[in-house]
């Protein structure tokens, strides 16, 4: 499995931004095999998790007309800064409360 990390900074958000993020959000699941998205915006800092089964899901994801037009738009309106990591995740555990399991 694989993530992929995006921080930025924000400059100017407006109403084509928020589309857009929900346009690509929907095309990373619908067409692009996407696994879980997560994003939190905090004042002008932005920090977006999505997970993914390949590293050719990613790269299809990142070519895809929408999200081309999408990076245009953020280098030179949305943001102030931003990196992309794209990691392998090598193990994963987790921890849920909700378990009622008695082990």
């Amino acid at each position: 499995m694989y993530a992929v990390i995006f921080t930025a900074t924000t400059k100017s958000p407006d109403a084509l931004y928020s589309d857009t993020v929900q346009t690509l959000r929907q095309l990373a699941f619908e067409k692009y095999n996407c696994i879980e998205f997560n994003a939190v915006t905090e004042g002008d800092n932005e920090i977006a998790v999505s997970y993914w089964h390949s590293e050719e899901d990613i790269k299809h994801w990142k070519q895809d007309a929408n999200h081309l037009v999408a990076q245009k738009h953020g280098q030179h309106k949305w943001y102030q800064d931003y990196k992309v990591q794209v990691v392998e995740i090598k193990r994963e555990y987790a921890y849920c409360a909700d378990d009622k399991s008695d082990s």
